[in-house]
């Protein structure tokens, strides 16, 4: 399965993608905004891709808009260290496929996941 990892934080990217292919995923490209999330989706046309909420130039909600925009059957799963139920609400409203909260462990997110296999 391929997956783009979207995050601001290197540590995060890195971290996602070690769990990520330790367990076979193939990591095909990571982006650091929503603007560069449309992007990298354009051009890789990855399974699954893992979005940061709170991005700076543009938020993964606006960027997840655009994706489930480009490709309505998209598989987006959102992760943020916002609890906010408002948040959570907006973003399954468009069209997230599932949510992972930071801090997160591998097991959490491997679970997050494993529905599109």
């Amino acid at each position: 399965m391929k997956v783009l990892i979207v995050d601001d934080a290197l540590f995060i990217r890195r971290t996602l993608k070690m769990m990520l292919e330790q367990n076979g995923y193939e990591v095909v490209g990571e982006a650091e905004n929503g603007m560069e999330a449309i992007l990298k989706y354009k051009e890789l046309k990855p399974d699954v891709v893992t979005m940061d909420v709170t991005m700076p130039q543009m938020d993964g909600i606006t960027a997840l808009k655009a994706i489930k925009k480009m490709n309505p059957s998209a598989k987006v799963v959102m992760i943020t260290a916002m609890g906010l139920e408002s948040t959570v609400k907006e973003a399954v409203l468009s069209g997230a496929n599932g949510f992972i909260v930071k801090p997160f462990v591998q097991e959490q997110v491997l679970r997050g996941l494993s529905a599109f296999q």
